[in-house]
C-alpha cells in the first residue's frame, strides 16, 4: 500500500505543494522555510534529508508525505526524534500508521537506537492519537513550550522502548 524511500529529484514539485500548505505545516517546526521553494525542496533532497532515518512516504506512484527518525547526540545517542507529514489529501486514511510501523521496524532492526519520542503540539489532537495507536506511552506534558506564530503550546512527548516494541 506504501512505500517508504529515499528523496528524488522528480520529488521537488510535490514537495513545494504539500509544504506550501498551511495546514500540513501548523505544527511542523519553523525550520521549514515559508513560504517553501523549489531550492529548499532541492536543498531537502540532496542534503536534509540525508541525516538520520528519513524516508518519503510513496502512496500509489506519488510522493504523499515524509517520515523520519533523526539520532540524538552524545548522550542522547541511543535515542531518537520521530517526525512526520502527510499531504492533507491522503489525511485519515491509514497511510501515516503504516508509515510510522514500517519506521520503528527499520530503526529498530537496523540502528541501535533503543527508544523513538516524538514531540507533539498540544493542539495537535490526531498526531497525539496516533502515536497511541502505534504504542507510544505518554511519558511528559511541558506547558507552554513550543511558541509558534505568536501562540504557546504545551508539547507533549511519546516515546516507545524497543524491548517494549511488538513487531
Amino acid at each position: 500500500m506504501i512505500t517508504l524511500r529515499p528523496f528524488k529529484k522528480s520529488d521537488v514539485t510535490p514537495l513545494v505543494s504539500i509544504l506550501n500548505d498551511a495546514e500540513v505545516t501548523r505544527y511542523l517546526s519553523s525550520k521549514i522555510p515559508s513560504p517553501y521553494t523549489p531550492d529548499d525542496a532541492i536543498w531537502w533532497i540532496e542534503e536534509g534529508s540525508q541525516q538520520g532515518v528519513i524516508r518519503a512516504i510513496e502512496y500509489e506512484g506519488q510522493l504523499v508525505g515524509c517520515i523520519g527518525v533523526n539520532r540524538g547526540e552524545f548522550e542522547y545517542s541511543r535515542s531518537g526524534e520521530i517526525g512526520y507529514w502527510l499531504a492533507k489529501s491522503h489525511w485519515r486514511q491509514g497511510i501515516t500508521a503504516l508509515a510510522i510501523k514500517q519506521i520503528i521496524h527499520m530503526v529498530f532492526a537496523e540502528t541501535d537506537i533503543i527508544r523513538i519520542f516524538g514531540a507533539v503540539f498540544s493542539d495537535n489532537l490526531a498526531s497525539r492519537r496516533l502515536l497511541l495507536k502505534c504504542g507510544f506511552v505518554e511519558e511528559a506534558k511541558m506547558a507552554k513550550a513550543i511558541y509558534k506564530n505568536n501562540t504557546f503550546y504545551d508539547k507533549f512527548v511519546f516515546a516507545l522502548l524497543k524491548e517494549e516494541y511488538k513487531t
